[in-house]
């Protein structure tokens, strides 16, 4: 490594195998929540189409968080966003999702 590296800012310090080992750990339990979700939402779709409404999903929200999302994604933040969009516009009209 030469002086003008250093004062250019051309070497960038590497992490600290504390901070590496808390970045692989955070992904792997991202993947490990991303799995378990989309296994509950296997579950929901053996609940009827009353008791989903009861949560305010639909069968097509179910489908769309799965298909929408990659293996690695967690899909329940499509059906938390489903479920508010629902609450929200059932709060304006008398319609339900």
């Amino acid at each position: 490594m030469r002086a003008t590296d250093q004062t250019l800012g051309l070497v960038t310090p590497s992490l600290s195998l504390t901070a590496r080992m808390t970045v692989a750990f955070g992904k792997a339990a991202s993947v490990w929540r991303a799995l378990r979700n989309r296994r509950e939402i296997d579950y929901l779709n053996e609940l009827d189409d009353s008791q989903l409404r009861d949560i305010g999903l639909t069968r097509q929200d179910l489908s769309a968080a799965l298909t929408t999302s990659t293996f690695f994604e967690d899909p329940s933040s499509h059906l938390t966003q489903s479920a508010r969009r629902c609450a929200r516009s059932s709060a304006f009209t008398s319609a339900r999702c």
